[in-house]
């Protein structure tokens, strides 16, 4: 059926989305602008995955300075490549790519990336994606926040607008800053994914306010709405056919948790997100229905920091998310027969130790399971399953108090995904494993 034939494009669009998505967040803009290293902020001294101060500079809207005049906040990054994957890739990796061992020149981002006004600030990225050769709006966080007080207690609140729900998120394992921070475009991926997990991003806008009271609870309420295929388009993020369209406002919620103890050096968060929000599949309207996702999640975040008096103290990093969503396929089941109610699960947990801000092994596993959708789910099984590991080891050689580079820094990292189930199936899965060799470089001018 044709109409089938579009509701599993759309489902292979979502999922090209989520795999497309660019994890970046090493400004150094930011560092200039405070006078502090890398390290500072970052866990291995580069980007995006944060320590306390980086998460304390992000809360304030990207305000802190050291006081002295600087330029526009304007820095670069490059990500080049090279991918071999376990078995070659019928027809290429991707469009102008063989079908295995792959350089690429993955991405080049400019950002707007630091203070504009005393309580104003953002994080604005343009990107040239060099796998797909498009250019256009990347992540986007605009925010406005101050300080004060509530029933005697620290308060500090804020208003933001932002392209992408989680980009505006202060911890690492919401899906726009999840581990990994950098991963391959030329590999394959799992084609199911929940709405949160990324397919978003990018095609909406949404504005919303937060607070953190006496530095424990953190609340971030927003909505979001779809972006027009025209302004998608104006944005570089072009919409490809059978791309579903997104109905009405999209709520997003977060709550977190948080805690520091024994003598700052360890700290502890726990939290739950979640949005809803409602589609017609592949575009298709026709059907008077749509199809209505809810996607709960929850998470934790774990960090114990050797030496506080250091910022390339070596330190241990952990974070876990689970997200649930809840399927309600009215407009499927009319066009395709798709069964009307489904649910998918994904889960990701990882832990790395970076040894003087400088050598950073990290691990993580990772599962996605759901009900069968035979005419859902664009996989040969109908069943949604994937399952596996990533191991990634990676080196930053400077970003520290007395590197000899100040204006930028790089990221040199090996890293291998390793399945153990595949688009519901076990069988051949490892021909999907990807070894991944990649360098990042970060500048300011």
């Amino acid at each position: 059926m044709r109409v089938c034939q579009c509701l599993k494009a759309a489902c292979a669009v979502v999922a090209a989305l989520c795999g497309g998505i660019g994890n970046a967040g090493a400004v150094p803009s930011f560092a200039d602008q405070t006078g502090q290293p890398c390290a500072a902020c970052h866990v291995g001294a580069f980007g995006p995955q944060l320590k306390p101060f980086g998460r304390e500079f992000k809360l304030y809207g990207y305000v802190s300075t050291d006081g002295t005049p600087h330029g526009p906040p304007v820095s670069m990054t490059i990500q080049s490549s090279f991918t071999h994957t376990n078995a070659d890739q019928p027809g290429g990796a991707a469009h102008w790519f063989a079908p295995n061992d792959n350089p690429a020149l993955d991405q080049a981002s400019i950002y707007l990336a630091g203070r504009w006004a005393p309580h104003l600030g953002s994080f604005v990225q343009i990107t040239y994606d060099g796998v797909a050769r498009t250019a256009g709006l990347d992540n986007t966080d605009i925010r406005y926040a101050k300080d004060g007080n509530l029933w005697d207690r620290d308060l500090v609140w804020g208003i933001d607008v932002n392209n992408a729900p989680t980009v505006e998120d202060l911890w690492n394992s919401t899906p726009i800053w999840g581990f990994p921070y950098n991963r391959s475009k030329l590999a394959p991926t799992q084609l199911a994914a929940t709405l949160i997990d990324g397919a978003l991003a990018h095609n909406v806008v949404g504005a919303g306010a937060y607070t953190l009271l006496d530095d424990t609870v953190y609340l971030h309420v927003a909505l979001y709405g779809g972006l027009s295929r025209d302004t998608r388009n104006d944005l570089g993020e072009v919409p490809l056919a059978g791309t579903n369209t997104l109905v009405g406002a999209i709520p997003y919620w977060r709550l977190a948790l948080q805690r520091s103890f024994d003598g700052d050096r360890q700290y502890a968060q726990i939290g739950t997100y979640g949005l809803h929000a409602s589609l017609y599949p592949g575009g298709d309207g026709s059907a008077g229905r749509t199809d209505s996702f809810t996607d709960i999640a929850f998470d934790a975040n774990y960090q114990w920091i050797f030496d506080t008096k250091s910022v390339v103290s070596d330190m241990i990093s952990a974070h876990a998310t689970w997200i649930h969503e809840d399927q309600r396929l009215s407009a499927s089941n009319v066009l395709g027969g798709a069964n009307r109610n489904g649910n998918l699960d994904t889960g990701r947990a990882d832990i790395s130790y970076s040894i003087g801000a400088t050598w950073t092994p990290s691990v993580q596993y990772f599962q996605t399971s759901g009900a069968p959708n035979p005419m859902y789910f664009a996989v040969p099984s109908a069943v949604p399953n994937s399952a596996g590991f990533v191991g990634e080891i990676a080196f930053v050689p400077w970003g520290k108090p007395d590197s000899t580079w100040k204006a930028g820094n790089i990221r040199l990292s090996v890293q291998y995904v390793a399945y153990t189930r595949f688009n519901g199936s076990t069988n051949h899965a490892s021909d999907n494993n990807a070894l991944f060799l990649s360098l990042w470089t970060a500048f300011h001018f």
